[in-house]
């Protein structure tokens, strides 16, 4: 498990990336590692994209319905209005729904010593690279790959499945308007004629 294979930082910050597909099981992780910081008592804050009411209005929660306080925001930068001066670590859930402004942020965070740890997608659900995940896992020490189970085949599953009709990238939803998929299973929708540069950058 995390925090036993790796050794961490010593009197610096550091990044750790959690990434997957629907269902794979990211923000469990991510609650998780949290948790284990509590137990350590060292100071925690959470924090989660306003959009994601799904469970809860302002808690992380997982599919399994692992919970976790954490304080709603709607822009990137919000995060440092909200931050405790004593605080060591922070949890970012939904990562992707903040667009490449989380990136300087999160790198902020980290040089000025804190733990910071980020889950969210890394494709979309066309198979895309999810922006801004590329960037975050560029500059982490750590980064978690979770696969889920593909529920055509069951093979390891690491892609997204619309099912809904809605097309457009974002769509906020859980089991209703997604299934996790393996690579040959996977079925993208057709493209269309807007460049993909002009469509929103976030989705659930």
């Amino acid at each position: 498990m995390f925090g036993l294979l790796h050794a961490f930082p010593k009197d610096i910050g550091w990044i750790e990336v959690i990434c997957g597909s629907m269902f794979s099981g990211k923000t469990e992780e991510l609650i998780r590692r949290v948790k284990r910081a509590l137990y350590g008592k060292q100071k925690v804050q959470v924090f989660k994209p306003r959009i994601d009411t799904r469970y809860d209005e302002s808690a992380v929660v997982s599919h399994s319905r692992a919970a976790l306080t954490s304080t709603p925001i709607e822009r990137a930068e919000e995060l440092f209005h909200h931050l405790a001066p004593d605080t060591q670590v922070v949890g970012i859930d939904e990562v992707q729904f903040f667009g490449p402004d989380i990136v300087p942020v999160v790198e902020a965070l980290a040089q000025r010593g804190m733990r910071v740890v980020c889950a969210g997608l890394d494709q979309d659900y066309q198979g895309r690279p999810f922006e801004p995940m590329p960037q975050l896992m560029a500059v982490a020490e750590y980064v978690t790959k979770e696969l889920a189970i593909c529920v055509v085949c069951g093979n390891p599953a690491n892609r997204s499945q619309r099912i809904s009709a809605k097309g457009e990238r974002v769509l906020v939803g859980a089991s209703d308007a997604y299934e996790a998929r393996c690579r040959k299973c996977h079925v993208p929708e057709p493209v269309d004629a807007t460049p993909p540069e002009t469509l929103p950058l976030f989705e659930k």
